[in-house]
């Protein structure tokens, strides 16, 4: 006999940066590990209040309700800041494969008519050949770790925002995320995540089938930027409490 699946209730008014990050400040886990990147780790307090941060600096720079945000970003802590703290103020994170050459990123950028770049220093060098072309819509550029002189410190940036910041109130079926497509068969296309879809995965693989719970340590070969390894290394773990160990580079 087959087990019957339960609905998953969600009220309309419903932004995903409120179940996987506000939420453990509620259910107490203030001072427990969220991720471990090499020797540095960050509290879901820490999380919280960079996200918060972030969100507060995006406005600060004119970025609006719907907006694209390009993530060009190693797997660091600074991806989840940004990934949910875009997505806080009802702007649109869209993570990227960090393997693409420079016209690769220049058609990323103009299809998806993103406003802000934010790129580890590493891969700084992919882009600044890009943006010497024609961008249509590319405003800001923030970057993770050593910048030009054209471009602006992640850190520097968090820290001058505060850290308080209430979630704008979307609806649970309002779009919270793009990831392109490999463009196997032609150009990479967006593929549109709405806000309830990180909870369904969650309610129902990480805790349903891989009974995931605060306890658990969560790793991931696949890269953040990609939709497996997006969920099993960052909002998986989220979603129930548990640390994510983030490596930069791949192992």
């Amino acid at each position: 006999m087959e087990k019957s699946i339960s609905l998953i209730s969600l009220p309309d008014q419903f932004n995903a940066a409120t179940y996987f990050i506000d939420r453990h400040h509620q259910e107490g886990r203030d001072g427990k590990v969220a991720i471990e990147c090499g020797n540095n780790s960050t509290t879901y307090r820490e999380l919280r209040e960079q996200v918060n941060r972030f969100g507060n600096g995006l406005r600060k720079l004119g970025v609006k309700n719907g907006e694209r945000i390009l993530l060009l970003l190693l797997d660091t802590p600074e991806f989840a800041v940004s990934f949910f703290g875009a997505i806080k103020i009802g702007a649109i994170p869209i993570p990227v494969n960090t393997f693409l050459a420079s016209q690769e990123y220049e058609y990323l950028l103009n299809d998806s008519e993103a406003s802000v770049l934010i790129v580890s220093s590493s891969l700084l060098p992919k882009v600044q050949f890009t943006t010497q072309r024609t961008l249509r819509s590319l405003k800001h550029i923030l970057v993770v770790g050593q910048e030009g002189s054209q471009e602006i410190n992640f850190k520097n940036f968090i820290e001058e925002n505060s850290s308080e910041l209430e979630a704008i109130p979307t609806n649970k079926d309002d779009v919270a995320f793009w990831i392109y497509s490999s463009g196997s068969t032609g150009h990479p296309k967006a593929c549109v995540h709405l806000q309830h879809d990180m909870v369904v995965c969650s309610e129902r693989f990480a805790k349903g089938i891989l009974n995931m719970t605060e306890r658990d340590r969560c790793f991931s070969v696949s890269r953040l930027f990609f939709a497996y390894g997006l969920g099993n290394a960052l909002y998986y773990p989220l979603s129930v409490g548990a640390a994510s160990i983030l490596t930069p580079e791949p192992p």
